[in-house]
C-alpha cells in the first residue's frame, strides 16, 4: 500500500481509501461479513475509511463503529463520514445549516462510537445556506475537538472557489478536500474541479472508481445484464442496455477491458489505478460489497500506470469527457430547481 499526504492538513492516508456505501441495508446487511472487509483492508496497510450518515439511514456507520472498536483500531484509522443528505422525516433534517450540522454531526459520533471525525465531508452544495454559516460551524467544530478537518464532496469548481475565498475573506477554516466522482469512463472532473483543487492546496479523493460497477468486468458488449441484482438492481437505467448512453459505455469498456489485458492488468485494476496517476489525487475510494471483490481490488494497489497506457486511455476516453453523467444521485439546483432560472414574473421587464 502506498500513502500520500491528504492535502496541507498533514494527515497521512493510504491511497486506497475504503469505502462503506455498500454496508448495510443497501448492499451487504451482514454486519460481521462487512466488519471483516474493513479488517481485512486495515491488515493490507489501508488506513482511510470513507463513510456518510445518509448510507443505509446510518447502518454504514454503525457497521464501521463496531468494526474498529472490536479491532482496537480506532487510532491508526484515518475516519471520514459526511452530512448533507436527508435523514429521517421532517423539515430541518438535511443541508448544510449550523442547525442541521451540529444535530447531525452528534448523531454521526454516536453510530461510530467514536469521540472524534477525522475528516467531516459537505456530501453536496446547499443553494439555501450561505457558505460563510457552513464554514463558521465546521470551524467551531474543529475547534471543540468534534473533527480534525472537514472537506467538501461532488461541488462544483466555482463553487470550491468560492468556499475557499469566502474563508480567506472572513478569516474562517476552509475545506481542506474535495471528493469528487472520477472514473476511465466519467473525466470531467479534469477540466477545472482537479485543477481548482490542486490551486488551492485540497486533498482529493475520488469516487466511483469502477464507474457504478460498469469498469468491474461484469458488464460487457453482447451479454445479458441482470437488471435485478447488483448494482443495477439499485439503479437499472444506468445498466440497460438498450439505452445509447450505456452502448457507449459498453464499447469504451471493452476497448479498456483490452488495454488492461494487454499491460497484464484485470479492468478493475486499471480503473482504480487510473484516477491515482492525475496530480491532484491522493487517494482513491474502492467500495466492495463482498470479501471476494476487496480482494480483487486489493491486488491493484501497487499498480502505476505509465504513459504509453495513459496516452492509450486518452485515445478510448479523451481528457475532460464525461460518457455518462456520474452523480445520478444529485443534480445542480440551478439545474433542477425553477426558482433558480426563471425570473418571477412581476420583475420580468414589460416588453
Amino acid at each position: 500500500m502506498r500513502y500520500r499526504t491528504l492535502g496541507r492538513t498533514g494527515i497521512d492516508v493510504s491511497t486506497y481509501c475504503l469505502g462503506t456505501m455498500m454496508f448495510g441495508a443497501v448492499g451487504n446487511p451482514d454486519h460481521e461479513q462487512s466488519a471483516r472487509i474493513i479488517h481485512a483492508a486495515m491488515d493490507a496497510g489501508v488506513n482511510f475509511i470513507d463513510t456518510a450518515d445518509m448510507y443505509s439511514a446510518g447502518e454504514s456507520e454503525v457497521i464501521v463503529g463496531k468494526a474498529l472498536r472490536a479491532s482496537g483500531r480506532r487510532d491508526e484509522a484515518v475516519l471520514a463520514t459526511k452530512v448533507h443528505f436527508q435523514m429521517g422525516e421532517g423539515l430541518n433534517r438535511s443541508g448544510n445549516s449550523r442547525r442541521w450540522i451540529t444535530q447531525a454531526v452528534e448523531a454521526s459520533l454516536r453510530r461510530l462510537d467514536t469521540d472524534w471525525i477525522d475528516l467531516y465531508q459537505v456530501h453536496r452544495p446547499d443553494h439555501t445556506t450561505d457558505i460563510e454559516e457552513t464554514l463558521g460551524v465546521l470551524g467551531d467544530l474543529v475547534r471543540a475537538g468534534k473533527i480534525r478537518a472537514f472537506g467538501s464532496s461532488t461541488f462544483p469548481a466555482e463553487e470550491i472557489a468560492d468556499a475557499q475565498h469566502v474563508a480567506e475573506r472572513r478569516g474562517l477554516q476552509r475545506f481542506r478536500t474535495e471528493q469528487p466522482p472520477y472514473s476511465l469512463l466519467a473525466r470531467g472532473v479534469e477540466t477545472s474541479v482537479l485543477p481548482t483543487a490542486l490551486r488551492h492546496g485540497m486533498g482529493v479523493l475520488t469516487w466511483s472508481p469502477l464507474a457504478s460497477g460498469f469498469l468491474s468486468g461484469r458488464y460487457r458488449s453482447g451479454r445479458a445484464v441482470d437488471l435485478t441484482s447488483g448494482r443495477a438492481r439499485l439503479n437499472p437505467a444506468r445498466f440497460d442496455p438498450s439505452i445509447p448512453e450505456n452502448v457507449t459505455k459498453l464499447e469504451a469498456a471493452d476497448r479498456l477491458a483490452e488495454l488492461a489485458a494487454d499491460i497484464g492488468r484485470t479492468l478493475p485494476e486499471l480503473a482504480v489505478a487510473f484516477p491515482l496517476a492525475h496530480p491532484a489525487v491522493t487517494s482513491v475510494i474502492v467500495g466492495p460489497r463482498t470479501a471476494e471483490q476487496w480482494e480483487a481490488l486489493r491486488k491493484g494497489s501497487s499498480v502505476v500506470l505509465d504513459d504509453s497506457a495513459l496516452d492509450r486511455i486518452d485515445e478510448i476516453v479523451p481528457p475532460g469527457t464525461n460518457l455518462y453523467q456520474p452523480d445520478g444521485a444529485w443534480k445542480s439546483p440551478a439545474l433542477t430547481d425553477t426558482r433558480l432560472r426563471r425570473r418571477p414574473r412581476e420583475e420580468r421587464p414589460a416588453a
